[in-house]
């Protein structure tokens, strides 16, 4: 089998992040699923290798900046495997142990500083250990982990073997 160059790789994880995406926005606004604050960083970070995926995409780099974009949405792809574990440690707590569910993101944002609404987040609460879907027994959290670690693996590959037009 032969592997695709950078640039239909670039645009195939471009459109991955955006399949990623608009099935959360479905499972949000169709099937009624309030994201909790972990699910709304994990989608900022598939957000953000989605745009450098589109940027590599149409500016069809050289080696250099290949490497420096598979770098930048390893990193990123990284930060999103880290909230995924996160994440799922939190939804794999006894009941008497998950943290109590805080005020929402809004309130947050509108009344601390970022780096506060951050440090809370990423501590979790009552929201993010609660598992309302799953399919094959895999939980939201499990499969967007799912997701980033196919990202983590297409980035090295596109880091150890760049493949320019």
């Amino acid at each position: 089998m032969k592997v695709p160059n950078s640039h239909s790789t670039n645009g195939i994880v471009c459109f991955a992040c955006l399949a990623l995406l608009l099935t959360a926005l479905f499972m949000e606004h169709s099937m009624g699923l309030e994201p909790c604050p972990l699910c709304i960083l994990q989608r900022i970070l598939v957000v953000a290798v989605g745009l450098v995926s589109l940027i590599a995409f149409l500016v069809k780099p050289g080696v250099i900046g290949i490497r420096l974009s598979s770098g930048l949405c390893l990193i990123l792809s990284g930060l999103g495997t880290g909230l995924g574990v996160r994440h799922l440690w939190l939804q794999s707590l006894p009941a008497d142990q998950a943290p109590a569910c805080g005020p929402g993101l809004e309130y947050l944002m509108d009344v601390l500083p970022l780096l506060d609404v951050l440090k809370i987040i990423l501590e979790g609460d009552g929201s993010c250990a609660e598992v309302v879907w799953s399919l094959f027994g895999i939980s939201i959290p499990g499969w967007t982990l799912i997701g980033f670690i196919g990202l983590i693996l297409v980035s090295l590959t596109q880091m150890i073997q760049p493949r320019p037009n």
